[in-house]
């Protein structure tokens, strides 16, 4: 039996779309349906890896965790993770196909349609509904003839579209309606409500508006979904999203996470900045860093190119200096191979430099060069100095998605790793990352180390010990779960859930039977 489909697109980007949909994935598995989430073509250096080993958009992954589903390729079959201005790496079905320029990308247009529209099939077959996100705004007239992402998905599904704008960044109205008289009369027709988000106040006061806006259109608003604080699941994936401050009046503890020009994986650090009584902020100068506790470099598309940046910001001779001074300091993926003494790429892989100086924190080199290793992960902490003194043994789950092997003579490794879902495990065990003399520096390929409260709960102790400071840290683990099902409500609250089951066509009081109509 094929899915039936939903689709929310937006009036541009960071109007809400990734958590709509995790919302909208969530409200349809509470109510007893099997759903997934779909995105054709996603572009962020934000990614993940699926059981298989394959790689999508973080995005994805969330919104399937939100449907209680395990996250799989075709739920994102194309994903571009920019490398340089116009260029990108183009991820096809999981695995890098090509890194191309602007120009060269639109020639794979039909090849890259043919996996969207299998990937969306394959789901289809597989569920009871699939809630499908675009990506940007349908109304760019300058990409609609080669767009592969909102309205020719939604027509090849026959998707009724929700239409989702941001009242928060101002003008949501003329941008509702500019964006339908953009719009093809055929593509109009399969718009069939509107969303307004992140609104602020009392929702009385947008009844006018509410009730132009449906005259202009002749379309219904299904909704206002208010801003909210107090529900916490991981950012959005876009490239040019503005990272999170996370402040805390009452801080004990300061950590500065290197804000690369490609960073990845920014989500790795969300968990830190929510603990009590730590503040986590990203810092692109040498000024920016002042005192911190801990400084993190974070992952990296283009280690090479956001080296030689931290170079020029004068922050790479800046974290020597504090490394001098016995300031702990991480590494993860990108950010590990940079603590090395050196860094080869004699294939251009990563760029046209074919080797560089690294920090030479770690004593360990860095050559690119073969496959991109893509594997999920599950891991013990190996060592115990340090940083780890406090979390040997400890359990860890989490990803690799790297290219390039880093190696050491003799140094100690971080986690010892008994699983790698998709590739065997040799002697039981193999190891990852590096652990500096005295501790106090280590890096590691695994990202998501940070969502493990046992280890995340021993670094942050062992800094406070450092520090002489007692932080109040909360012994449960983060409950994703209930963030998602915390979404649901305040979403489910806010939107004519009896509109959208009849646009899609599902029938709530039975949803083994499934489909209506």
């Amino acid at each position: 039996m094929t899915a039936r489909v939903l689709m929310v697109q937006g009036t541009a980007s960071h109007v809400g779309k990734s958590v709509l949909v995790s919302a909208l994935c969530r409200i349809f598995r509470q109510d007893g349906f099997k759903v997934a989430p779909f995105k054709a073509q996603n572009m962020s250096n934000n990614s993940y890896v699926t059981r298989d080993g394959g790689e999508i958009g973080r995005a994805q992954a969330v919104q399937a965790e939100a449907a209680g589903v395990e996250a799989q390729v075709h739920m994102n079959p194309v994903l571009l993770k920019p490398e340089a201005d116009h260029i990108a790496q183009v991820v096809l079905m999981g695995k890098p196909l090509i890194s191309a320029k602007v120009r060269d990308y639109f020639g794979l247009k039909a090849q890259l349609w043919e996996s969207v529209s299998a990937s969306l099939d394959v789901l289809r077959d597989q569920y009871d509904i699939v809630v499908i996100e675009g990506a940007g705004s349908p109304a760019e007239i300058n990409l609609k003839a080669t767009e592969i992402v909102n309205m020719r998905v939604a027509k090849y599904a026959e998707a009724p579209v929700l239409l989702c704008g941001d009242i928060d960044r101002g003008g949501v109205f003329a941008a509702l309606v500019g964006t339908m008289e953009l719009l093809d009369p055929d593509e109009r027709d399969i718009v069939k409500a509107f969303i307004i988000n992140k609104f602020r106040g009392d929702a009385s006061l947008l009844t006018d508006g509410l009730d132009m806006l449906e005259a202009r259109t002749g379309i219904p608003v299904a909704g206002v979904v208010h801003h909210f604080r107090d529900i916490h699941i991981p950012e959005e994936d876009s490239v040019a999203l503005d990272l999170p401050t996370y402040e805390d009046s009452g801080s004990l503890l300061n950590i500065a996470v290197i804000k690369f020009p490609h960073l990845s994986n920014f989500d790795d650090f969300e968990p830190l900045g929510r603990e009590n009584g730590v503040a986590l902020k990203y810092v692109e100068s040498v000024d920016e860093l002042q005192e911190p506790d801990l400084i993190i470099l974070p992952g990296s598309k283009t280690t090479m190119s956001d080296l030689t940046w931290m170079n020029s910001q004068g922050l790479t001779e800046a974290i020597k200096d504090f490394h001098s001074s016995r300031t702990p300091i991480i590494g993860v993926c990108g950010g590990y191979q940079m603590l090395g003494n050196k860094l080869y790429d004699p294939e251009e892989i990563e760029s046209s430099i074919l080797e560089m100086d690294g920090l030479g924190i770690l004593p360990m080199t860095t050559l690119f060069g073969g496959t991109k290793e893509t594997h999920r992960i599950q891991a013990k902490v190996y060592g115990n100095s340090g940083l780890l003194s406090r979390a040997e043994g400890e359990s860890i789950t989490g990803y690799e998605i790297h290219m390039g092997q880093t190696t050491g003579p003799q140094v100690q490794p971080a986690f010892s790793v008994h699983d790698r879902s998709d590739v065997a495990v040799t002697n039981e065990s193999s190891f990852d990352g590096a652990i500096g003399a005295g501790g106090d520096v280590f890096g590691t390929y695994i990202h998501g180390v940070f969502h493990n409260g046992g280890f995340r709960r021993a670094v942050l102790n062992e800094l406070a010990d450092r520090k002489d400071v007692t932080l109040s840290l909360d012994t449960r683990d983060l409950a994703i779960d209930q963030e998602f099902d915390k979404l649901a409500a305040w979403v489910r609250a806010s939107l004519d859930m009896e509109l959208i089951y009849q646009m899609v066509g599902l029938d709530v009081d039975n949803a083994n039977a499934g489909l209506t109509g």
